[in-house]
């Protein structure tokens, strides 16, 4: 008996060492020694600026931000609109830089195309002006073409003075004698020009 109570007691000791050595806390490390530093591990919030981030992926999500469901940007090179004096054509010297500003951007995105479409204020009738906005947006689809941009890249359209206010003031129709450079994705649709007679007189730009 006093064997099998002694097999007992050492049992009973044993178990206690063990379950003494199961409830003792373990060491909680230096906050200075972890990855997350002092503000880590029990409640430290981590700030959005610590967190680190691809500069790529905010590029990628804004790329297509300027484009309509037509796949046109009007907004990119808005401020590059080439303005034309009265019933003329051709590219002004203070109008030049705005053209050079297409060809950089150009350059910089390779994936774009450019349409170049051209506009007339209200006076005139609807197929001569068709045929002005033709000329103008050639001719600057010309002086792209001298400046190293290939004619590929580049579509032309005219308005004519479809958007026109009428018995404008002068500085609107100055405003409306204008080239407008449009950036589209390839195979985006073309705007289409002023229906009746005037659509009928107008004819795709070579």
């Amino acid at each position: 008996m006093k064997s099998v109570s002694k097999q007992i007691c050492v049992l009973l000791i044993s178990s206690a060492a063990v379950f003494t050595g199961c409830t003792k806390k373990p060491m909680r490390p230096d906050p200075n020694s972890t990855v997350l530093g002092p503000t880590g591990g029990g409640g430290g919030a981590v700030t959005p600026e610590a967190v680190p981030t691809n500069p790529d992926a905010a590029g990628l999500q804004q790329r297509d931000g300027n484009f309509d469901e037509s796949g046109q940007d009007r907004k990119s090179l808005e401020a590059q609109a080439v303005l034309f004096d009265f019933d003329a054509y051709s590219i002004k010297a203070s109008e030049r830089s705005k053209l050079q500003a297409a060809k950089d951007y150009l350059d910089k995105n390779s994936q774009v195309r450019l349409l170049l479409e051209g506009h007339c204020d209200w006076r005139g009738t609807a197929e001569y002006n068709l045929s002005l906005g033709d000329r103008r947006a050639n001719s600057a689809k010309k002086y792209l073409v001298s400046l190293g941009v290939s004619a590929d890249k580049l579509d032309t359209l005219s308005k004519g003075n479809e958007e026109a206010k009428k018995n404008a003031d002068k500085d609107t129709m100055a405003h409306d004698r204008r080239v407008d450079l449009v950036v589209t994705k390839p195979g985006a649709a073309m705007g289409m020009p002023a229906s009746g007679p005037a659509a009928a007189a107008a004819s795709p730009a070579p």
